[in-house]
């Protein structure tokens, strides 16, 4: 069974707030902690709270997102955080992702969306409308180190590419001829030139440059 994560809402609309969380309850994999209606409010319990996702309007009275993105992701930088906008997200993508959203959400979209959403940043992935890829939204160019990824060795690579798949840490030793705790040591080693933290980091960072690559070479 998967870990319930925890969701802070940081909105404007007390009325739409609410039916978020009821939508993000109901199959008891996700826990709304609170709803927020300031920035202020929004970040101080996501730094206390260190929640697994935060959902957030792109606007608020005291500004835009890109006013508070930054610091609310250093002071929680295992959380998610995505933006609910009602704009085009296309434009939005990018800069956001710089400042260290995992996705953009459309508010016209539908509830299934939302949770597909949220499904793929629990597997690591970032999701996104096929129709902005059409439209040439894809790959993203960042300044997020995704160049680090170059640094990992061939057997690194390998190992992560086995882990993006869902493949145990055991069975992936078994596939190289080396130990378990030999894969431990390897994990070490790569989340230090990926310059993550956790095992979800370096899933996510891997997946995102793999995405870019396909995209360039296909």
């Amino acid at each position: 069974m998967m870990k319930v994560w925890q969701v802070v809402i940081v909105g404007c609309h007390p009325t739409s707030m609410l039916g978020t969380k009821l939508i993000l309850e109901e199959g008891g994999e996700l826990k709304v902690l609170g709803m927020y209606s300031t920035w202020d409010e929004g970040a101080s319990i996501v730094r206390e709270k260190n929640p697994e996702l935060v959902l957030a309007d792109y606007h608020m009275p005291e500004g835009n997102i890109e006013s508070v993105l930054l610091n609310m992701k250093k002071s929680s930088p295992n959380s998610h955080f995505v933006v609910m906008t009602d704009e085009d997200g296309r434009d939005l993508l990018q800069p956001l992702i710089e400042l260290g959203a995992s996705g953009i959400f459309s508010k016209g979209a539908s509830p299934h969306q939302l949770l597909q959403l949220i499904q793929g940043l629990r597997v690591g992935f970032l999701s996104m409308p096929l129709e902005w890829i059409e439209k040439g939204s894809w790959p993203i160019s960042t300044s997020k180190g995704l160049d680090d990824v170059l640094q990992l060795t061939q057997t690194e690579m390998f190992i992560m590419e086995r882990i993006v798949q869902g493949i145990t840490y055991d069975k992936i030793a078994l596939e190289i001829a080396v130990s378990r705790r030999s894969i431990d040591n390897y994990l070490r080693k790569i989340y230090v030139k990926l310059d993550v933290s956790t095992r979800a980091q370096a899933i996510e960072k891997f997946a995102l440059f793999s995405r870019q690559n396909r995209q360039i070479y296909a």
